[in-house]
């Protein structure tokens, strides 16, 4: 992994203001506005997670939520966002690798799930993930549920 950023991995409770404002800021400029999808980002969930933030200059460029379901026992990931101005340089990619691996590290026995839009299968595929469903609609996006099957790759 080709790290150009530094990742923070925090609960909800060490987040500063700046970054949580600054978080929502960048979930709602690309969920909402970019891909025009009015849903209600805010969903209480936030406060039980820990997030995964890419700063530069001081501003987050990208994000993900990590979730644990303790009656499933599984983990989920969400919220995977990368601004605009900074796609295209693998920056999904070291974020996704980092958060598997922590989690792997860290609770190894644990099933990791997505709800992955659609048109990015083949992105999660390539990290491990295998897909669970068929196609479903979210906020009026296509979706589909992937599982994570096999160790990070380095």
């Amino acid at each position: 992994m080709s790290l150009k950023h530094k990742i923070f991995y925090k609960k909800f409770d060490s987040l500063s203001r700046k970054e949580i404002h600054d978080l929502f800021l960048l979930r709602s400029e690309v969920f909402v506005v970019e891909q025009n999808c009015v849903y209600q980002d805010i969903d209480g969930r936030d406060e039980k997670g820990e997030h995964a933030l890419v700063k530069k200059n001081n501003k987050i460029i990208a994000y993900a939520r990590v979730l644990e379901d303790r009656v499933s026992n599984n983990i989920s990931i969400g919220r995977i966002v990368v601004s605009k101005k900074e796609r295209g340089n693998s920056l999904g990619s070291d974020l996704l690798d980092f958060i598997l691996k922590k989690i792997h590290e860290e609770k190894p026995k644990r099933t990791i799930k997505i709800s992955a839009q659609a048109h990015l299968e083949k992105f999660y595929t390539d990290h491990g993930f295998k897909r669970t469903s068929n196609t479903y609609m979210e906020d009026g996006i296509p979706h589909i549920s992937m599982t994570h099957v096999r160790v990070v790759r380095n």
